[in-house]
């Protein structure tokens, strides 16, 4: 046949060879379907596990912040004492302490059998220090004994007695926590107490002074306050050791989570928003747990307990875990913020447009039109010096020692003022017309 073409009439491989254009075959289809089926499957796998990493991430942060608090604070004794340091001249405190040592005194005075053993010579002197006193004498003197230990609670000596005292109780009271009966130095069983002899010696030194020199025959007073309970102390030995131990890998396993959920995410910046906002919302959860526990913990208080001072014993022990939770907060809506505002959303292209624009403006303004070599080199390597500006200021946070929520905060503000400058050195718009992007390649003819 003389014109036919040997491939067919329409110049292919035919219906059954055709494997460009033509419709696919039954097999083809099926194979087809069969590896969108997989896709489809891997990423679902892929997004129920970023949701359940992201998940644990956010329930674990604020366990890690208990668990940092509680190797880096309760169980570091230095850390402790000047931690509860400055309660020495908390007003509460101050007059919980004069309370307790006063009653203390006052329990173990046998005022008769004292002031009959006065010496003759000393009864004027001690007329001369009760007799202004008014009323009658146990009255008086208890008066008086508490202006004196009330003047000297106010002074240095009780500040650095104080720090000893909690030192002593710290170091007792870690010992019975973690078992280790040889640093207990006041535990009677498995009950820490802290041990006011020390004051009330200071004090009876101090009434002699000032003229009471009967105080001098008082006896030795140990009177002991309570600190925690042997059932206590049994409850919640284990868990202090636990946190104790997961404080040092407790975070790092909680950043790790939500690293490996964001990777795993399809889409990744919507997933670190997504992380970040979680752990500030599971740690926030934490700090309102702390207040709801406080009212709790003051509403059971044994009797005679004096609540105002408990509670600034309360807020000064957790101070460093509220600063904690307001760290982590600060730190997520930041994260959660930048990774919203580097994203393709409507609302952030306006604003990155807006700042562009605002930047353009104050170099119109400033009659900058050019920046010399620099500009050009910033226009070039802008998205490589952007990043190192959150890399330093994410170098700064982890190297800063105890960072809060007004450190986050004016890292930020330091970060933003870096990617202004950087923003305003781009020499893209001294020309006239430049947009700061590459052209389109012209079509080739």
């Amino acid at each position: 046949m003389a014109g036919a073409h040997p491939y067919g009439a329409d110049g292919g491989h035919g219906a059954d060879g055709d494997r460009g254009g033509g419709p696919l075959g039954e097999d083809e289809r099926r194979e087809l379907a069969e590896l969108r089926g997989r896709l489809r499957t891997g990423r679902r796998w892929r997004s129920a596990l970023s949701a359940v990493f992201i998940t644990l991430a956010a329930l674990l942060a604020p366990l890690a912040a208990v668990a940092v608090w509680v190797s880096d604070e309760m169980a570091n004794t230095d850390r402790y004492v000047r931690t509860v340091a400055p309660l020495a001249s908390q007003p509460d405190v101050q007059a919980a302490v004069t309370d307790e040592v006063t009653r203390a005194i006052m329990a173990r005075i046998d005022i008769d059998a004292l002031l009959s053993q006065v010496a003759p010579s000393q009864r004027p002197e001690v007329k001369k220090a009760l007799g202004a006193l008014g009323g009658p004498v146990t009255s008086g003197l208890r008066d008086f004994v508490h202006g004196q230990v009330a003047s000297f609670v106010a002074s240095d000596r009780f500040a650095a007695l104080w720090k000893q005292l909690n030192r002593q109780a710290h170091t007792a009271f870690i010992g019975a926590l973690t078992g280790d009966t040889g640093t207990a130095v006041r535990v009677n069983g498995d009950t820490v107490v802290l041990d006011l002899a020390p004051i009330v010696a200071e004090v009876r030194k101090h009434l002699v002074d000032r003229g009471l020199t009967v105080a001098g025959r008082i006896p030795d007073v140990h009177a002991q306050y309570t600190l925690v309970k042997s059932e206590n102390v049994k409850r919640v030995r284990t868990g202090f050791r636990v946190l104790q131990l997961m404080g040092d890998w407790l975070p790092v396993v909680t950043v790790v989570l939500a690293g490996g959920g964001v990777l795993l995410a399809r889409r990744r910046r919507r997933a670190l928003v997504a992380a970040s906002l979680a752990i500030a919302a599971g740690v926030a959860v934490l700090g309102i747990a702390l207040a709801v526990f406080r009212i709790v913990y003051l509403e059971n208080l044994p009797a005679r307990t004096d609540e105002r001072a408990a509670g600034a014993v309360y807020d000064q022990l957790i101070h460093f875990l509220r600063v904690t939770v307001r760290m982590v907060v600060v730190l997520g809506i930041v994260v959660a913020l930048g990774a919203w505002l580097s994203g393709p959303g409507r609302w952030a292209v306006r604003l990155r447009e807006g700042w562009e624009s605002g930047i353009a403006a104050v170099r119109e303004a400033v009659g900058v039109h050019s920046t010399g070599p620099v500009g050009p080199w910033v226009h070039r390597y802008r998205y490589a010096v952007r990043w190192f500006v959150v890399l330093v200021a994410a170098v700064v946070l982890l190297l800063w020692s105890f960072p809060t929520g007004m450190v986050i905060f004016w890292i930020a503000f330091a970060t933003v003022g870096a990617l202004a400058v950087v923003e305003f050195l781009d020499d893209r718009r001294s020309r006239p017309g430049s947009t700061g992007r590459t052209p389109p390649p012209a079509p080739a003819h």
